[in-house]
């Protein structure tokens, strides 16, 4: 199956290499796309990424949500895959969105652990099983036809955080989503840095204001007050 898998990152030495050897090696022999769509990194992430093998461009909009549609250029598959940089999807990932999509789904995402053992985190990786929007959270992987994202509009350029959550929300109600009863697992390094609840509370605020229509620069400001988490990411 032709598949288009696009990672946006931002000084993201430390994780892509693994994300995309990862990637590699559970399609092996099989026709798929990766594209490293960069925001300006100061660090390795270029250079580890062309040598591991993606291509990689750089984003004229920094920002994953603007990095991920300037991808889209570049994409040749008739499907999509937005993975983050810190993120390993199922080895059957290429079988499983193919099944999907033969299934006559166009959108969906997996559910979400983490590479801690911490049980609070277990606890969050439970209630990503629900089919609600509230449980899928910023942490995805989410697949998607061309002619539903073309539908949609994509990612909102302008849109600095919670444009996950955004996107999904825009292609479960004009497409036919499936959650996949299989998990991605992402790194925990923002519970590493910040206590469990403390995490809890800030995104849990941020979705608050989202939903009342704050601005992006209050979100991204309550944001770096409230979490010690890669605030040069914005």
């Amino acid at each position: 199956m032709n598949i288009s898998v696009i990672i946006p990152t931002f000084n993201e030495e430390e994780n892509i290499e693994a994300c995309i050897s990862h990637l590699l090696a559970a399609t092996a022999n099989n026709d798929v796309q990766i594209i490293v769509s960069d925001g300006g990194s100061r660090d390795n992430t270029v250079e580890i990424a062309q040598k591991v093998g993606a291509t990689v461009i750089t984003s004229p909009i920094k920002g994953r949500a603007g990095q991920m549609n300037y991808a889209i250029n570049f994409a040749t598959a008739p499907v999509y895959y937005f993975v983050h940089a810190d993120a390993k999807p199922p080895s059957t990932f290429l079988a499983d969105i193919e099944n999907a999509i033969q299934k006559k789904y166009n959108c969906g995402c997996y559910r979400s652990c983490f590479d801690s053992k911490q049980l609070l985190l277990k606890l969050n990786a439970f209630f990503t099983r629900f089919d609600v929007l509230f449980c899928r959270g910023g942490d995805q992987t989410i697949f998607v036809t061309k002619q539903l994202f073309d539908e949609v509009g994509g990612f909102n350029n302008e849109m600095l955080i919670m444009e996950d959550y955004d996107f999904l929300a825009k292609i479960r109600k004009k497409g036919s989503f499936k959650l996949i009863p299989k998990s991605t697992l992402f790194s925990a390094r923002k519970y590493t840095e910040n206590s469990w609840l403390t995490v809890q509370k800030a995104n849990l605020k941020v979705v608050r204001m989202y939903k009342k229509g704050a601005s992006q620069q209050d979100m991204i400001d309550t944001y770096k007050r409230m979490l010690n988490y890669r605030k040069n990411a914005f």
